[in-house]
């Protein structure tokens, strides 16, 4: 099989039976990519797209690899016309205040983050593929854009282990919030039971 993001089939296998144990344990997948990219120093970005480029390929070895392991993936929902100009907007409109493009599609997507994922991959692929386009959105719409130029290798990755801590303190935030909701929980019940005891 080769390399998909530079993934050796054995990583590929382990990554797998994280997922797939995760998930029994009702895990969410993001914060599986998150948990698994901590551990081999990778993206939680990066690990999420080989595992969808994974389930998706074609390839002999990884049919093989996949096989025995309950994991699907959703079919991917291509952006319309309509749906791609919502965006632009949105997202433009954000980055004319001075926003980066990842505050800018967080700000558009007012904190969904299947969307904002959504949004961020079509938005990287426009910049990439088809600059154009958001520059021709931008005028329309009379918007001064900053243009983001392709980055030398050494601040790209600099970019990235930003964007892998960025993730990481998310995800460390939503679980202290989960726990901060179970503590609630738990004294709502002990305050209602010493109510009752106080009553009785």
């Amino acid at each position: 099989m080769d390399k998909i993001n530079g993934y050796a089939a054995g990583e590929a296998a382990e990554l797998l039976e994280t997922i797939e144990a995760g998930k029994k344990e009702g895990k969410t997948l993001t914060s599986l990519f998150a948990y698994y990219g901590r551990l081999h120093g990778r993206a939680s970005g990066s690990v999420r797209n080989y595992y969808y480029k994974l389930l998706h390929s074609e390839d002999e070895e990884a049919k093989r690899l996949l096989a025995g392991h309950r994991l699907r993936a959703a079919r991917i929902r291509p952006f319309t016309e309509e749906e791609t100009e919502e965006m632009l907007t949105r997202i433009l409109r954000e980055r004319s205040r001075g926003s980066s493009v990842r505050r800018a599609i967080a700000v558009a997507c007012g904190g969904d983050q299947k969307k904002a994922l959504r949004y961020q991959n079509k938005y990287r692929n426009l910049q990439k593929k088809q600059p154009e386009r958001i520059a021709a959105a931008a005028g329309r719409l009379g918007l001064a854009v900053p243009v983001s130029r392709p980055q030398p290798a050494p601040v790209k990755r600099l970019e990235q282990e930003i964007n892998a801590l960025y993730d990481r303190l998310a995800l460390t935030l939503r679980q202290e919030n989960e726990r901060l909701r179970e503590a609630v929980r738990r004294l709502t019940e002990e305050n209602e039971l010493l109510r009752r005891a106080a009553r009785g």
